[in-house]
């Protein structure tokens, strides 16, 4: 695997932790783009740093949630059965079920208020 488009939803990954942060750890799959293991999404069990679980280094086995091609992010689990029905993003990559529009939204408008955006602007902050 070379870009991100050639990712899928649900695909599972072996991975190396490249930074720990305070909302979660960012894991190198193999393509261009490191992706977000955002904090809620790195155990089973609750976790209140990432530190706690993860270190820099680490081999870790993940899977694939979300592949937002336009904004060039990637977001992953680490947990050990992830919820990967409806986090498919207008205009990513995903399976073939496609984008499912959620009511009062316009289904070709991008979240601007979800954790996986909310990580990725505290990120560029720092």
């Amino acid at each position: 695997m070379e870009k991100p488009a050639d990712l899928q939803v649900g695909m599972k990954l072996p991975g190396i932790v490249t930074n720990v942060t305070a909302f979660g750890a960012f894991v190198d799959v193999g393509v261009h783009q490191d992706g977000l293991v955002h904090v809620s999404q790195l155990s089973d069990q609750f976790v209140r740093q990432a530190s706690e679980v993860v270190k820099v280094g680490q081999k870790v086995q993940v899977t694939v949630m979300e592949v937002d091609l336009k904004r060039n992010r990637i977001a992953l689990s680490m947990k050990s059965k992830p919820d990967v029905a409806g986090t498919t993003r207008p205009g990513s990559s995903s399976s073939d079920r496609g984008p499912r529009p959620q009511a009062g939204r316009n289904p070709n408008s991008a979240p601007t208020n979800d954790w996986f955006s909310q990580a990725m602007n505290h990120a560029k902050k720092k």
